[in-house]
This record gives structure tokens, sequence and C-alpha cells, in this order.
């Protein structure tokens, strides 16, 4: 039996349907029947598109919390391999503690249920954004490092991989995988799929940062590939391609004939408006449309190194044009 916890995300999603294809046992941890329809959207696109029959009633649910610790431990009876993708992406000042909880807490839970089931095989599924940026490109080995422009969710995801590490030192079979941006079909108001919204309406400018992206199925078969090897305490990056905003932006205008963005937005501006309409929502306690930490991502000219799985697997990503038809052909709403 393979676990897999935060099932009803993009990844999850994506990891579920590609293990009902290996005809494998699963068991999905979900918190509400809403987000499970997620889920059944996705296969439903997946079987029309590729003409196949992966079955939606294969997956065992079981409702359970990654901060419950009587429910998630029910979960745990039987299993023998676990991928930990429930995270809380935010970067939001107001939802820090939020994202200590539920990712490092959450994944602290996991690692120590793992070792009382004697599971063979954890894969923790982590970010690039708990790596430190002092090199370029980075790779795994880059050391992450505190400073006052390290988000909040940053923090949270470096001291979830510490979970995962403690765990594979305790002898529990771990690896961790650090995707970028991902898309892929889904909400476009939901998580890394914002990003396709906010382009696909046009832009007129853009900002003057960097990142990577890769496509859901990319990660998924990765964290297939590492759910079934032996090797334990090793991370990988899972990046598609490099991008600047400026191209990104762009091509998501052109797959929707909409203007590509032509003007670099002012960062003292962005600045300025971010911490303007962030203080005033935080007075209410809401969040608001925009950040400071999402302002400083996208400012930052980040660039990352994919050689480690593509050697490791001799591994061949997506197109950007693959990944951007895949996810606006996707798109569906809760």
């Amino acid at each position: 039996m393979i676990l897999v916890t935060g099932s009803s995300g993009l990844v999850g999603s994506h990891i579920l349907y590609d293990l009902i294809g290996k005809k494998e046992n699963v068991r999905a941890v979900y918190r509400s029947e809403r987000r499970m329809n997620r889920v059944k959207k996705l296969f439903d696109y997946y079987n029309k598109t590729l003409n196949q029959s992966h079955s939606f009633d294969d997956v065992e649910w079981f409702k359970a919390d990654v901060l419950d610790i009587d429910s998630l431990n029910d979960s745990f009876n039987g299993v023998q391999k676990v991928i930990h993708c429930a995270a809380l992406v935010s970067f939001h000042k107001l939802d820090f503690h939020r994202c200590m909880t539920i990712n490092r807490m959450g994944t602290e839970n996991v690692v120590n249920l793992c070792l009382k089931h004697s599971v063979k095989k954890l894969c923790y599924i982590s970010s690039t954004a708990a790596l430190g940026t002092a090199e370029n490109p980075i790779t795994e080995k880059t050391r992450w490092e505190p400073g006052k422009e390290v988000s909040g969710y940053s923090v949270s995801k470096y001291s979830a991989e510490k979970e995962a590490f403690r765990g594979a030192s305790e002898g529990l079979n771990t690896s961790i995988i650090n995707p970028c941006v991902i898309i892929g079909p889904g909400n476009w108001h939901r998580s890394s799929l914002t990003i396709l919204k906010a382009g696909s309406k046009g832009m007129k400018y853009y900002p003057s940062g960097a990142n990577a992206i890769v496509d859901a199925r990319d990660v998924s078969n990765i964290v297939l590939r590492l759910l079934y090897s032996e090797e334990s305490g090793e991370k990988y990056l899972t990046i598609g391609h490099n991008i600047s905003f400026k191209d990104l932006f762009g091509l998501i205008a052109k797959s929707m004939n909409q203007k590509a963005p032509s003007k670099k937005l002012n960062k003292t501006l962005a600045y300025f408006t971010a911490f303007t309409i962030e203080n005033a929502y935080r007075i209410f306690r809401k969040r608001s449309p925009i950040s400071i930490e999402s302002i400083q991502s996208a400012y930052k000219e980040l660039e990352y190194s994919n050689e480690k799985v593509k050697k490791r697997f001799d591994y061949e990503f997506y197109t950007l044009e693959e990944s951007m038809e895949n996810a606006i052909n996707g798109r569906f709403n809760d």
C-alpha cells in the first residue's frame, strides 16, 4: 500500500493518476470531500486526452490531517511507502505560523509515523525555496541561509527538510524532491497556477526577475522513480526550464492570443505598492492580493541546475510549450 498526503493538490493528484496507472494500491489522505472533486476532474481530463481508463474509484480515500496524529496514525495501517505532498504555500507574513505548523510539524508527524510503522520508503516533496540562492546556478548543494529577504515559506520548507533528513538519519529510506514553480491542469485560482491566471489577461508590465518552471507530470515521474529506488538521503532539484518573468508572461500571452508585456515594472514602485496594500489588509487580519515577499521573489534572478536528476534518470523534461498547452487545455474550476 502506498500512502499519499496532499493528494488533492497539483502534484498529489498527478501522482495518484500515475500510481493507479501502474496498478498500485493507493491510499489518499484528504481533508474534505470537496477537494476530492479536483482529483476526479484531473482523472477525467487525462483519461480523455490520453485515451486512458485510470479509475478514480480505485483510489482508497482516507480522511485525516497531517496535524491530527490520531487520524494520521490510522491512515498508516498496512502502508509500505509514503509520498508526502501536503503543504501550505503562502508568501504572506500573516501565514508564517501556519506555514511552520503545517509544513514543519506536519512533516515531523509523517516522519515519526513512518518510523513507527516501519515504512520502507518516504518521498518528501520539498521546494526550491528550501535551498540557498548564493550560487548561480543553484544546485542541491547550495546552502540555505537566513536573511531579511528569505520568505517565511522558505523557512518552513527548510525546517521541514530537516525533519525528513532526521528520518533518514534514524534509518528511514528517504528521498527529497525540490521542484520549482509547477504548472499543469487545475484551478488557476490556486497555488502556482495563479501565474497562468495573471498572464492570461495580458500584461503591460513585467518584473525583472527570473525563476524556473516544471511540468507537474515531470514532478510525478521523478517522484515515482525515487519511490522505487533503494537510495536514501539524497535530494533532487526537479527543474524543467529556467526563464525570465518577461519571457514567461510573454509565452502565456502568446498561448492565449494576448499582448505580451513590454514595459519593465519599476521595482521601487512595486515594493511601495505591496507594502501599502499588505499593511492595510493586515489591520483587518486579511490576506492582501499581493505581498512584500511575493514582490521580493518576482525581482530575484534565480537559475537552477537540473543536471543531477537528468543524469541520475537519463531524463528529458517536457518543453515549456508542451507544459503550457497541457495547463491551458486542462483548466477547470473547483
